[in-house]
């Protein structure tokens, strides 16, 4: 299989490289550290699939991919993101990617979702098949269903701990905790941490 990767990061292409290099299944046709050098990349080579982070300067994930399958109709794209939000996971399935990886869970997911693409078959990681069976929960009960992963940040909020202290402990980035944080207070039409912290207590994720 013939892959693009697509990072802003260079130590995160030659990782995903060398893993793929790694496996013997995998050819690294080129390397892009933005979206628009990747279309006019993906146009030359002609991929089997590229791996695109979604947060990059210029064009983000979902604008790329979108770009992707104008100029490589055939190529199969894969999401490679440390971000676990429903409106990007919409926009991208929109936009045409077929795979989702959390960055999170690159060593156990990402060969599998590759292998998965090859036989034009979608894959989601597990915090992504996660946050898909909750936005299928909301819309079907109209309900605000959270993931797993908001439950354990609205648990450590209600437990006192910083944003700062969250993000060391569940190895994420502050920023990453803080957009989780407006998402839950956005589901559950919150309005401060009080409110947080009683929703928290009686859903029984903490103690009164």
């Amino acid at each position: 299989m013939r892959v693009l990767l697509i990072d802003d990061h260079a130590v995160v292409r030659r990782g995903i490289r060398s893993l793929l290099e790694e496996s013997g299944s995998h050819e690294v046709c080129g390397e892009a550290e933005d979206g628009s050098s990747a279309a006019e990349i993906a146009r030359r080579e002609k991929p089997d699939a590229a791996i695109v982070d979604f947060s990059m300067p210029g064009l983000n994930g979902v604008e790329t991919a979108r770009q992707l399958k104008l100029v490589c109709p055939d190529c199969q794209i894969l999401i490679f993101t440390q971000y676990d939000d429903q409106a990007l996971l919409c926009g991208a399935l929109q936009a045409g990617a077929r795979g989702f990886v959390h960055k999170s869970e690159a060593g156990e997911h990402l060969l599998h979702a590759l292998a998965a693409l090859a036989m034009k078959q979608p894959y989601f990681s597990g915090e992504i098949s996660e946050l898909l069976l909750a936005s299928f929960v909301e819309v079907s009960t109209g309900g605000s269903a959270l993931t797993r992963r908001e439950e354990e940040i609205v648990k450590r909020i209600a437990d006192a701990y910083s944003s700062k202290e969250i993000a060391r402990q569940l190895n994420l980035s502050v920023k990453t905790v803080e957009a989780h944080r407006a998402s839950v207070m956005r589901k559950l039409n919150l309005k401060n941490l009080a409110e947080l912290v009683r929703y928290a207590v009686r859903q029984g994720l903490v103690r009164s």
